[in-house]
């Protein structure tokens, strides 16, 4: 059995959903039920801010697909190691490896999962195309999008990829102690992610830049202060390590990461 956490979000949906096809059983965890699920899958409602919430769904199970949430990694481990679990993939951040002071909460799991007897895989992503879901309400409204750094281009990842990625990680062999660098197939600036989405909608999508300062305001409402200055610094002075392409995602599926364009071509009713 598989344990899938996040089973809700934009990546474990789709790795719920691909797990399922392919005839894995499947615990589907989230702090709420999913809208649907695919058929034969169990839910399970836990929370990753309370490791013992997670033992029920843990017992019995394989493989872990662990999310960075909740702030004890080695509570959540040991229940999974109890309950059966030998394999975990976490999906952590670039951000661990070019700015680990920043970074510190996902590379507080990547350490606790590098642990004895257990078959580790670390999923180091991008920026997640699906993160311009925050622009959607200002897009339907006004058909307008409010970012930083317009012109710095980053090759964010597209969520489908880091779910078919973790799939074939929790599946096949090969992949343990290994870390992967997600991306996407090259740079795209914040511009050119408005334009792509008024591609998809058939309409033009103006773009304003925000001040350093105004974006790190409206950050600061839903992110801690650490994260949003990295995240800053990434959006706005990246590393060549944090602009780079990485090989990863083509050579475990066997083929390229879709574009922000194809992303944006899908989610477009999200921003209708």
């Amino acid at each position: 059995m598989i344990v899938v956490t996040g089973a809700t979000g934009n990546v474990g949906r789709e790795l719920v959903r691909i797990l399922a096809s392919a005839g894995e059983q499947v615990t589907a965890v989230s702090r709420r039920p999913p809208a649907d699920l695919p058929d034969g899958v169990r839910h399970q409602r836990a929370d990753l801010a309370d490791p013992e919430s997670m033992r029920t769904a843990l017992d019995g199970a394989d493989a872990l697909f662990l999310l960075v949430a909740g702030d004890d990694p080695q509570g959540i481990l040991d229940i999974a190691e109890a309950g059966g679990v030998r394999r975990v993939v976490v999906l952590s951040s670039l951000g661990v490896g070019t700015r680990p002071e920043a970074y510190r909460h996902p590379g507080a799991f990547e350490d606790a999962v590098r642990r004895p007897g257990l078959a580790w895989t670390v999923l180091r992503s991008g920026g997640l195309n699906s993160n311009t879901f925050a622009w959607a309400e200002s897009i339907r409204t006004q058909r307008t999008v409010a970012a930083p750094f317009g012109d710095v281009g980053l090759p964010t990842v597209d969520p489908a990829d880091v779910a078919e990625v973790a799939a074939v990680v929790l599946r096949e062999a090969g992949h343990a102690g290994r870390t992967y660098e997600l991306t996407g197939p090259a740079a795209v600036t914040q511009r050119e992610r408005a334009e792509a989405i008024g591609d998809a909608l058939g309409t033009a999508v103006r773009f304003v830049e925000q001040t350093r300062e105004e974006a790190r305001a409206q950050m600061l409402q839903f992110m801690p202060a650490p994260v949003v200055e990295g995240t800053l610094g990434i959006l706005g002075e990246p590393l060549a390590a944090e602009q780079k392409v990485s090989p990863d995602v083509e050579q475990i599926l066997g083929r390229a990461p879709r574009t922000f364009a194809d992303w944006a071509a899908r989610a477009a009713g999200s921003f209708r």
